[in-house]
């Protein structure tokens, strides 16, 4: 007979965010509307490189003008308009315009080039695009030029900068007045606004399609965790075609009548302390290689942060001496870490404001409010607290599904409405999660997830590849970068990586370029012949003399 104790259950895996704040139920343009009636002469936005700022009244009116524009152009509620430019104003511009009158909104990458650009724009429809003219080393207009014969929905591309821009101001001038009042009236906050391109296992990235009550109330319980008021003003760096950027960021300030400071088009370290300076911000966000850099600057002593509170930090985990010079060196004691997905809006976890370092380090935080995870096991039961399974979260915040691909979101989706993550997560008996690993061999290379079937799909394009298989590896500065073993045609000549560089610039956003090539005859097999890309990782890393990665606490 066994003992009382030997009967007793861990607790399980599975934990309910509190019901408090409430959710908004409201559309996003209702939102900032209402923020607009109470603070219409706090700063909203504030562009570091151009001078350029909004108060509320003046951002709001600015935001009227672009939407009257779309409506004078004919693009209406439920077409799909794509946006490609780094950070800059007009893009924020844009996202509350098309917010405002049901216009899906499709986040472009400013990484992209024209063979992902063409798959993202056909997949989603877009009959509009709304452009810069290039970024860094990447001619937009050429790429744009190339691949739009080969869009057939897409009707009209607008230049930022540009004549175009100022014809879509002009075409607004004959809008009625209610024409703003009354597009938002026949919006709801279930309606789908946003669409959001995420790499999959299958070869081509899936549009993560979001609603208003997605993204507005992840934004707001986000920012509602770390304590944002009215006054705050939070330094943005991470780019906006991101949850992190235009979720957690702009909407995070929008629903608190905060301030949003754009401190360069692309992340900078520099230009982000001289933002929180010249600004006097109290809030930054950043993934940790972010805030690594703005720590190693070397005139970082000579930046005034003495304004900073608060923050977030996503994408990895961060190492615990990063974490303890940014609330120590850069005056965030209530910096913030937090897990979450473009999938769900993004964020499903964080940590506290005033939660130790062990927990901002060792855990991705505890469940949000008005949200559920749970871990479960390869049967789908719900594991034990403290042993490995699958992170499955629940709630508001889960997508609308895949645009236009039903099964790949029932695949991801379960029919009880759980988002099955595919990230190996570890719950603790205090409630907080651990991450310890990836089901799916997704590779997280400087914040930017990589999938290996998307750049592989690729790569048997090149006519003296017959086989690749992606696998990441440890590095010093990115976290991770991407390894590809080949198997040749036969008669081909070995390929490097400057070969295989030359064969992806200009296809593939650079951080989706293999560093490493490994020529191989045969792959890692299980007996059943599935690659073993665990034993392929290992192998590289051995091969490479690269340093294993260290073990997540």
């Amino acid at each position: 007979m066994s003992s009382p104790a030997a009967e007793v259950r861990a607790e399980p895996s599975y934990a309910a965010g509190p019901s408090e704040p409430a959710l908004l139920d409201e559309t996003i343009g209702a939102n900032l509307e209402r923020t607009v009636a109470r603070f219409g002469d706090n700063d909203a936005l504030v562009e570091c490189a151009t001078g350029r700022r909004w108060t509320y009244a003046e951002f709001d009116a600015a935001v009227n003008e672009v939407a009257r524009g779309l409506l004078g152009l004919g693009v209406a509620k439920g077409d799909r308009l794509g946006i490609w430019a780094p950070n800059r104003a007009e893009w924020t511009l844009v996202q509350y315009a098309t917010a405002k009158i049901g216009v899906i909104l499709v986040n472009i990458n400013p990484s992209y080039r024209s063979h992902e650009l063409r798959y993202a724009l056909n997949q989603s429809g877009c009959s509009t695009v709304i452009s810069a003219a290039g970024f860094k080393d990447a001619d937009y207009r050429a790429m744009l030029t190339e691949v739009g014969p080969d869009c057939p929905a897409l009707s009209r591309i607008i230049y930022l900068g540009e004549q175009t821009w100022q014809d879509l101001i002009a075409a607004g001038a004959d809008q009625p007045e209610t024409a703003i009042a009354e597009a938002l009236a026949g919006l709801t906050p279930d309606e789908p606004i946003n669409i959001q391109y995420t790499s999959g296992t299958t070869g081509y990235p899936k549009g993560a399609t979001l609603s208003h009550r997605n993204i507005l109330n992840n934004g707001y319980q986000v920012t509602e965790t770390i304590g944002f008021t009215d006054a705050d003003r939070l330094v943005i760096p991470v780019p906006f075609y991101h949850c992190f950027g235009m979720v957690m960021g702009n909407l995070g300030c929008t629903t608190h009548g905060a301030t949003m400071i754009i401190p360069s088009e692309g992340f900078a370290p520099d230009a982000a302390l001289s933002a929180v300076q010249a600004e006097r911000a109290t809030a930054l966000y950043g993934v940790p290689t972010m805030f690594i850099a703005e720590l190693d600057h070397p005139d970082f002593a000579d930046y005034d942060l003495s304004t900073l509170r608060t923050g977030i930090m996503a994408g990895s985990n961060c190492p615990i001496e990063v974490m303890k010079r940014c609330m120590n060196d850069m005056s965030m004691r209530e910096v913030s870490i937090a897990y979450g997905m473009t999938e769900t809006s993004p964020v499903s976890l964080q940590t506290l404001r005033d939660d130790d370092v062990e927990r901002r380090t060792a855990t991705v935080g505890r469940v949000h409010s008005h949200v559920e995870v749970k871990i479960t096991d390869a049967t789908g039961a719900t594991a034990p607290r403290g042993e490995p399974g699958e992170l499955c979260t629940k709630g508001y915040s889960v997508m609308l599904g895949y645009w236009n691909e039903p099964e790949k979101t029932t695949a991801a989706i379960d029919a009880d409405g759980w988002m099955h993550t595919g990230d190996l997560g570890v719950m603790r008996a205090d409630g907080y999660v651990n991450i310890v690993g990836r089901i799916k061999d997704m590779v997280i290379r400087g914040g930017e997830n990589v999938y290996p079937r998307e750049v592989e799909e690729f790569l048997y394009t090149h006519p003296d590849i017959s086989d690749a298989q992606v696998v990441g590896v440890p590095d010093p500065k990115y976290g991770e970068e991407l390894c590809v073993w080949i198997k040749l045609r036969a008669g081909a000549e070995p390929i490097d990586a400057d070969a295989l560089k030359s064969f992806c610039s200009g296809q593939l956003a650079r951080y989706k370029i293999p560093r490493y090539v490994i020529i191989t005859d045969d792959f890692p097999m299980t007996v059943t012949g599935k690659i073993r890309k665990v034993q392929m990782r290992e192998e590289s890393i051995s091969r490479l003399g690269l340093q294993p990665a260290p073990e997540t606490a």
